[in-house]
């Protein structure tokens, strides 16, 4: 496992994307930015990363995670390992579904995930000192370079999307006071029916997170 940090970028999931494809790294990898200019956000807006908040890129092979995790569903695999590790801290952090980071009522975060061949790559953004003005920032403090360690040491347990998905089940049910974009709709979570596999029913649709 290698952890390279640098000053600044305009995406850690972009750089670590092409590092990647031209053969400079080799999984398992992070890439963490202590500022990122020009992040990515839900349905392709930017995230722009304050300095002195959390924005890391990692990529990891599937056969270096748990196998009965459902691909289309690793983004709330990866944001419930984050949950898991902050809440054992003391935060109030929750997932909403599929993969936003939130405090209460307003976000502090997310992540996004993409997949080259057998290597996942995923980008974790989450506010720790700064936030816009209609999220909020993490309720706890933490130190960037343990808390990256720390999410590399519980990916390597492979903890199985069984046990996963029994947290997020419960947890879910916050997500019902919230709307989601679906396609290019704002659908609402009240009725949605979360499956065994991470994705929801609504409207007599099956959809997955994709991100």
């Amino acid at each position: 496992m290698a952890i390279e940090f640098i000053d600044s970028c305009e995406s850690t999931q972009l750089l670590l994307i092409e590092k990647f494809k031209n053969n400079l790294i080799s999984p398992p990898y992070f890439l963490v930015a202590f500022e990122q200019i020009s992040g990515i956000g839900s349905r392709g807006n930017s995230w722009e990363g304050s300095f002195g908040n959390l924005h890391f890129s990692f990529c990891i092979d599937e056969k270096d995670i748990s196998k009965d995790i459902p691909p289309q569903s690793i983004s709330i695999y990866f944001a419930m390992l984050m949950r898991g590790i902050l809440t054992s801290k003391g935060s109030k952090l929750w997932v909403k579904w599929p993969n936003d980071f939130y405090i209460n009522n307003k976000k502090i975060g997310g992540l996004i995930t993409n997949k080259i061949k057998s290597t996942y790559i995923c980008g974790i953004g989450i506010n720790l000192k700064n936030s816009p003005e209609f999220g909020d920032i993490l309720d706890i403090d933490v130190e960037i370079n343990s808390l990256v360690f720390e999410f590399f040491e519980i990916l390597k347990k492979q903890i199985s999307w069984k046990q996963i998905f029994s947290k997020f089940m419960l947890e879910f049910e916050k997500s019902r006071k919230f709307f989601s974009h679906i396609g290019n709709r704002k659908i609402s979570l009240e009725f949605a029916k979360l499956c065994e596999d991470g994705a929801i029913l609504i409207n007599n649709k099956k959809v997955y997170s994709l991100r």
